[in-house]
């Protein structure tokens, strides 16, 4: 699988889409230019796709992307973490190379 979500971030998506008012495909995943390293990863609802998208199911949740962003995100697990009082998604990205001070983004 290109993309694949940990058990428990695929049952955070699940929350998030079963709140929404708006139907949703499932979510999209993909990279933009930003920061000092070059790369920001990039989380919406997918509402439709798009031509040429690219869709993975990782447990029962439908990860959509396209071949642009693929490049950068081949293999990568996404997870749900909690680490104190903050929760949120975790990108474990084998292709990152560097990633800026702040954490804001990355190099492939």
């Amino acid at each position: 699988m290109a993309i694949s979500l940990t058990a428990s971030a695929a049952e955070h998506v699940r929350r998030c889409l079963g709140d929404r008012t708006k139907q949703a495909v499932g979510i999209r995943l993909g990279v933009r230019s930003s920061g000092c390293s070059g790369l920001a990863y990039v989380v919406e609802y997918a509402n439709s796709l798009q031509d040429g998208d690219l869709t993975f199911d990782s447990h029962g949740v439908t990860v959509v992307t396209d071949p642009k962003s693929l490049v950068h995100m081949e293999g990568m697990e996404v997870d749900y973490v909690r680490e104190g009082l903050q929760e949120g998604l975790k990108f474990n990205n084998p292709n990152v190379k560097d990633s800026c001070g702040c954490g804001e983004s990355f190099t492939t």
